[in-house]
């Protein structure tokens, strides 16, 4: 379901922040299960959800779209965000470059 955004769900408390943290976490080591990597990986994983995790929920709150929200949190959109970010940047860090100029 979603609609536009309401005035409770512009305001984050410290519980939501942290709660919002544990998803986002939760989502970079799922995504490092499936897709495995060493320890670098894992902690490129873990930034990466957390910045989509919370690029998500802001571009939610600046449009006023509300999918699954969670008290203050919009979890929807949030996890939309992490899992766009996810794979774009799985995708970014796997491209090797050619050692070897054809010039």
């Amino acid at each position: 379901m979603l609609r536009f955004a309401r005035n409770d769900i512009l305001y984050m408390t410290f519980p939501s922040i942290l709660f919002a943290l544990l998803v986002a976490s939760f989502y970079g080591l799922l995504y490092h299960l499936i897709r495995n990597g060493g320890f670098w990986r894992l902690v490129l994983y873990l930034v990466l959800s957390m910045a989509g995790f919370a690029m998500g929920h802001f571009i939610g709150l600046w449009r006023g779209w509300v999918f699954v929200p969670l008290g203050s949190l919009n979890i929807g959109m949030s996890s939309v965000g992490s899992l766009i970010i996810l794979v774009i940047g799985d995708w970014l860090s796997r491209i090797e470059a050619n050692p070897e100029s054809k010039v």
